[in-house]
């Protein structure tokens, strides 16, 4: 697998989505699956939501991929002061739209996650539906930039969609299961290669990266690797993570 070059069509792709992406988010456009559908969408937002309320990113904070700026805001309520990276100037530019008003210090990078290194450590990593477009076999080395921008006893705080499920809590949604295949929302997933091929309003597609985890098999590897983190899932929609690193050599 050639992932450098699937990661760039992955880039390319979010380039393209910015101007729509929040529409998942709130279920608008395409991605409005019916009132009843939207409901228990929402209050499994809510759901992570108060986890992360919870967790309450306090000081310094680094957001990995902050997107057009849905969990920005958020950290924003808590922070100190925001440093948010991704490599997409249409969702930084929407992003910076949605914290011009913001009383802390929020800077912006725009750089690819994979290639960029911290010029300095931060409180919190954050980084909400991301961790499932890192390719496996770039795990490791992804975890290992978390760290390194990690100030001592610094947190991590992530989110994600979870595994597909074969029965939906509501009836009616576009999906469906086809062996290894998952349809969704203007997608196509290969569950067994971890490959998306996504399509955005203008009908144009792309691939890019979905994996999905368990909770069971994430603070697995993520031990492995020597980080405490207590993972869990909301009722259906969502994974979450948080903690820190379980040793660091200072």
């Amino acid at each position: 697998m050639d992932w450098d070059e699937l990661l760039g069509e992955q880039i390319a792709y979010y380039e393209a989505r910015a101007p729509e992406y929040d529409d998942g988010w709130s279920r608008e456009g395409s991605y409005d699956l019916g009132a009843e559908f939207n409901r228990v969408w929402l209050a499994e937002a809510d759901r992570l939501h108060a986890v992360f309320d919870q967790f309450a990113p306090r000081g310094d904070v680094l957001e990995l991929a902050a997107g057009t700026g849905i969990w920005t805001t958020q950290i924003a309520r808590y922070a100190s002061s925001v440093t948010a990276v991704d490599t997409s100037s249409e969702a930084l530019a929407i992003n910076a739209a949605k914290l011009a008003s913001s009383t802390i210090p929020v800077r912006y990078i725009q750089a690819n996650v994979f290639e960029w290194r911290p010029d300095r450590r931060y409180d919190v990593v954050c980084f909400a539906f991301w961790l499932s477009h890192v390719p496996k076999p770039r795990f490791e080395e992804f975890w290992s930039l978390v760290d390194a921008a990690l100030a001592p006893g610094g947190r991590v705080f992530f989110a994600d969609n979870a595994p597909p499920m074969e029965e939906l809590p509501v009836l009616g949604r576009r999906f469906a299961m086809r062996e290894h295949t998952v349809d969704g929302v203007e997608s196509t997933t290969d569950l067994a290669t971890g490959i998306s091929v996504r399509r955005v309003r203008d009908g144009r597609e792309f691939r890019t990266i979905k994996v999905f985890w368990t909770p069971e098999d994430l603070q697995a590897r993520l031990a492995d690797l020597g980080w405490n983190v207590e993972v869990d899932s909301t009722e259906w929609a969502f994974v979450y993570g948080y903690g820190s690193r379980s040793t660091r050599n200072e």
